[in-house]
């Protein structure tokens, strides 16, 4: 009797999923100053990252690198569960890592779910854009800096503006600045008056705070001098973590930028208790730390009922296929930059596809990948040379 390999067959049964944790060398980013990152010529450093690959029985395979590299051990107990599921289930799989990773933060369950997607979409022939019901399209992007540190390329305000200006020569139309963590206002205050002189009304301008500022009273100060600059919205404010609703209801009440959170918040029930309460302006979605391009998609769909904007944070292939199916969304991440081309990972394909700040096209947009699944091509030599680990759950 033949093999049933229709999509709801045998064929389809998950039968492999391997884990490659591996490393990658970055230059000219400091993490000794500031754990986030700061722009730092000469310095060279090493990064951990994850790999997925997804198997089925007919020989269908899925992949996907990116997203947090500590979740290893949760996708590897994810993993497990997952073996002769239905590959095409992923709304299946979406709620057993809700059940099984729900005092993980379900992170570890992203790369599976985007490598799941990257499977169907070569099995049927499809870009996951075209599965996700959008059409490819070039996508308006912001250079989202790193922090501000000393003895680096962004150590002052008008290293900020000058970066800008750097940025808007290249095509970019957005710029978001990330600032110093030292517990001060000045300095964060000075570079966004700074940008909003410089570029303002030539650029869409953000301030991220990552919730570094101590106080209310300092996200009120840091908030004003947006509205002054007329800033596009004002991310993460101050050190609640981004998670207290009440507060940005109040923060609201008092400066007019628009507030942006939810990069903190996990899983689209969480995030609509917080949009619900008055808690922030735009929603934050991520298919490296929302559950995948699954969760991500939740989220979208969740704002767009309610008639708000949502912005994808990072950036990555299903973050591009994701976008491409999203009306209500304005701008691509590219995350982290800086004057010394340092950036948080360095390149893994074997395809022409890059996030790296020169990537960027003339009209200051990025394209997204056209060839079925996720459209990228990974370096597997590669990946294979620098293995920390090499995980087969069969």
């Amino acid at each position: 009797m033949a093999q049933d390999t229709t999509a709801s067959g045998r064929g389809s049964e998950i039968k492999k999923v391997e884990l490659f944790l591996f490393t990658q060398e970055i230059e000219n980013v400091g993490f000794d100053v500031n754990p986030g990152g700061i722009d730092m010529p000469g310095v060279r450093n090493r990064r951990t990252r994850l790999g997925v690959a997804v198997e089925t029985r007919d020989g269908s395979r899925g992949e996907y690198i990116g997203g947090r590299s500590d979740t290893y051990l949760h996708a590897k107990f994810l993993a497990k569960w997952i073996l002769g599921m239905d590959a095409f289930g992923r709304e299946q799989i979406y709620e057993i890592a809700r059940r099984y990773l729900r005092k993980e933060d379900r992170i570890g369950a992203c790369q599976i779910d985007n490598a799941l997607w990257d499977l169907a979409g070569k099995r049927i022939g499809a870009s996951v854009t075209q599965m996700l019901g959008g059409a490819p399209r070039r996508l308006p992007a912001y250079a989202s800096t790193w922090f501000a540190g000393p003895g680096g390329g962004l150590a002052s305000p008008e290293a900020f503006a000058d970066f800008a200006d750097e940025c808007y020569e290249l095509g970019y139309r957005a710029f978001k600045m990330h600032g110093w963590t030292d517990g001060g206002t000045e300095n964060d205050i000075g570079a966004i008056l700074a940008l909003g002189k410089r570029v303002g009304g030539r650029m869409a301008l953000m301030h991220d705070s990552a919730c570094h500022l101590k106080t209310f009273g300092d996200a009120v100060l840091v908030g004003r001098a947006c509205d002054e600059a007329g800033f596009f919205w004002y991310e993460d404010p101050y050190s609640d973590g981004g998670l207290a609703a009440h507060a940005h209801r109040r923060l609201r009440e008092i400066i007019k930028t628009p507030i942006l959170l939810g990069e903190h918040v996990r899983g689209v029930e969480a995030m609509a208790n917080v949009v619900l309460l008055d808690g922030t302006d735009f929603v934050r979605a991520d298919p490296d730390l929302d559950i995948g391009i699954t969760g991500t998609m939740k989220i979208a769909h969740l704002a767009e009922a309610l008639g708000l904007d949502v912005e994808l944070h990072g950036n990555g292939p299903a973050h591009r296929h994701c976008m491409a199916a999203i009306r209500n969304t304005n701008f691509y991440e590219l995350a982290m930059v800086g004057p010394s081309r340092g950036q948080a990972v360095n390149s893994i394909y074997a395809s022409d596809y890059s996030d790296t700040l020169d990537a960027v096209g003339a009209d200051g947009c990025f394209a997204v990948p056209e060839g079925p699944g996720l459209g990228v091509q990974y370096d597997w030599d590669f990946v294979r040379k620098n293995l920390v680990d090499h995980i087969v759950i069969q």
